[in-house]
């Protein structure tokens, strides 16, 4: 096996589990009410997958699992732009097939109904009935600040060790601010992956959390380069 397949093995394996794990928790646990989990639970599952996946897979890809994490780093200067078309496949075809199976699991409990399938989304669609303005600007701002820790996490500076801890405490984070308000996204793949199975518009507002994360990844990768580059020298 090549080293380019290898890599493309890794993200697509690190994205389904992304997408399995943290939006299995809300579909198959927070769907119970007396289990407790609740916001807090699915946002901790979000965070644990990415910590995991990140010392799982990260040696071999860098574990971005997320398409706006990939161009964030190309335009940061920490990874090949020829290299990103292919790590944004392999992370689609992984969230895709986690969401296929998790409705394959879903669906063997009665009564079970699609419905929004942990999709993101806003006014109508948003937790919160959050408006198109809110929800853009929260995607935006939150995965600039994802690409920040990320950026800071992995500089040669930084602690050895400890980056996949910083990223996902901070993915952590971003859901306990923004479930209410988009689900939360950050991460195109993620989007897409239930939106194609959901029974709403989710697919017609998919173009948001597409935009809007890959804005926000561009954002902070100019905004390391220009405040905090040297922090990797």
């Amino acid at each position: 096996m090549n080293n380019t397949f290898r890599k493309w093995a890794a993200e697509f394996a690190g994205t389904f589990w992304l997408t399995f794990g943290g939006c299995g928790a809300a579909l198959l646990s927070a769907a119970f009410p007396d289990l407790g989990i609740g916001f807090a639970g699915v946002s901790l599952a979000f965070g644990l997958t990415v910590l995991t996946g990140a010392y799982a897979f990260g040696p071999v890809s860098g574990g971005h699992f997320n398409p706006a994490v990939s161009v964030g780093l190309a335009v940061a200067g920490r990874f090949r732009w020829r290299e990103v078309a292919g790590y944004v496949i392999a992370q689609l075809a992984g969230a895709v097939l986690a969401s296929a199976m998790l409705l394959q699991v879903a669906s063997g409990r009665p009564g079970f109904e699609i419905g929004g399938f942990a999709s993101n989304g806003y006014g109508d669609l948003s937790p919160g009935h959050y408006g198109l303005q809110a929800a853009l600007t929260t995607e935006v701002v939150l995965t600039a600040v994802f690409l920040l820790v990320i950026l800071g996490a992995t500089a040669r500076r930084a602690a050895g060790g400890f980056a996949g801890l910083a990223i996902g405490l901070a993915l952590t984070l971003i859901h306990l601010v923004s479930i209410p308000v988009t689900n939360t996204s950050v991460n195109p793949a993620r989007s897409t992956g239930p939106a194609l199975f959901a029974d709403t518009a989710a697919l017609d507002q998919l173009w948001l959390f597409w935009l809007a994360p890959i804005l926000g990844a561009i954002l902070g990768a100019v905004l390391h380069r220009l405040l905090l580059a040297d922090s990797d020298a």
